[in-house]
């Protein structure tokens, strides 16, 4: 009874088909892709002004509404002026006479270049009138000077808003005594929109971006690749793309990072201050990329990637490559694929290396992972 059982098996599965199981493959394609780095950054405003007294005197009131919106130009506090306006009277007074005894000196020069050709008067006493015309003059100079200083201190009696932005809260009220160039600011005024993104980038990533940029492993992007996008702290993207402004000349020696600077608009006013945001930044396209899924890739027991392929003889072999980063839910391979090449994505369990297989080739939503299934952000750091 057993025999004839044992048979009937035989009869129906034929010995090689058993040791040949299916494996499920996609066929390995290269393409051109931009290649983009994920960086750390903090919020800063465009403009910052500190807002201080130039002349000194007593707050009589203060003319905007704290966290308001306000304009260069706008009148922030009114500094008792009473004081301010007498000196401007009085300096306008002191241009006058400076003025009158300059016409009088005038008229006394004319008088004797009259009488010094009909030997009136000396030579001596015509000097010393055209000496005492010229002393008016620069009397009239000095006077018109100072009636510009004391308006311009009358002006300095009304605080103006030096940028446009907004306005945080008053440290002083109405009835403060204040004094010229003081340290303590009376406010604030950010200006938000647009708004700069601060980053850090490691010097070693960016001596290899450079590198590979020599090496024509990578080309410069174009204009409207060079575009950064902004993710906020809860990982939603923010609507609107930035520019890269610079890169500092010099290496922090604490964390051997360089500092960038991105400008990104703030219309909506969604980003303020002191933000914590990370910021994608494309770093070249590289126009030969091998892209393939993450559960094609794998781990051996000191932590080196290797695929699993199927060779020319429907064997398969597994082969180490260069994981170089995570982009989406797909490895970029730099080294170990190329294209034509056969990579194993489904029945990984059931073979082993050297071992006969049955390939099925996948199609593009068999490839796909299944939602989880893909690798962290995190893993996007060169893995060997």
């Amino acid at each position: 009874m057993l025999t004839a059982l044992l048979a009937a098996c035989s009869d129906s599965a034929p010995p090689g088909e058993q040791q040949a199981p299916e494996v499920g493959y996609i066929t390995v394609q290269s393409q051109s892709v931009t290649l983009q780095r994920e960086l750390p950054g903090r919020t800063n405003p465009y403009q910052i002004a500190e807002v201080r007294p130039q002349v000194t005197g007593v707050i009589k009131e203060r003319l905007f509404e704290e966290g308001a919106e306000v304009k260069a130009g706008d009148p922030l506090y009114q500094i008792d002026d009473r004081l301010y306006r007498a000196a401007v009277a009085s300096a306008q007074a002191d241009l006058a006479r400076a003025r009158a005894a300059s016409e009088s000196a005038r008229l006394t020069i004319r008088r004797f270049e009259r009488l010094v050709e009909m030997k009136a008067v000396s030579q001596q006493e015509h000097d010393e009138a055209r000496a005492a015309y010229d002393e008016s003059a620069a009397a009239v100079a000095a006077a018109e000077a100072a009636l510009q200083t004391a308006r311009i201190n009358l002006d300095y009696a009304t605080i103006t808003a030096p940028i446009d932005g907004r306005i945080g809260r008053s440290t002083v009220t109405a009835g403060a005594l204040v004094t010229a160039n003081q340290a303590q600011a009376l406010t604030t005024i950010r200006q938000l929109d647009p708004i700069y993104v601060d980053l850090t980038q490691s010097n070693n990533e960016l001596r290899q971006l450079r590198a590979a940029m020599e090496a024509g492993q990578l080309q410069k992007v174009s204009d409207d690749e060079a575009r950064v996008t902004l993710l906020m702290e809860d990982g939603s993207q923010y609507e609107h793309p930035g520019a890269l402004q610079f890169a500092e000349y010099s290496v922090d020696e604490g964390t051997g990072s360089v500092a960038l600077r991105a400008l990104f608009p703030n219309p909506e006013g969604n980003l303020l201050p002191g933000m914590f945001v990370r910021a994608r930044l494309p770093e070249g396209r590289r126009s030969d990329a091998v892209l393939v899924p993450q559960k094609g890739i794998a781990r051996d027991p000191r932590g080196n990637a290797t695929a699993m392929l199927v060779s020319a003889d429907n064997t398969a072999e597994q082969r180490p490559v260069v994981a170089e980063r995570a982009i989406g839910n797909q490895w970029l391979i730099s080294e170990g694929l190329q294209a034509g090449d056969k990579l194993i994505l489904e029945g990984l369990q059931k073979i082993r290396p050297g071992a006969p297989v049955r390939a099925v080739e996948l199609d593009a939503d068999q490839a796909e992972p299944a939602s989880g299934d893909s690798a962290p952000a995190a893993a996007a750091d060169t893995a060997r």
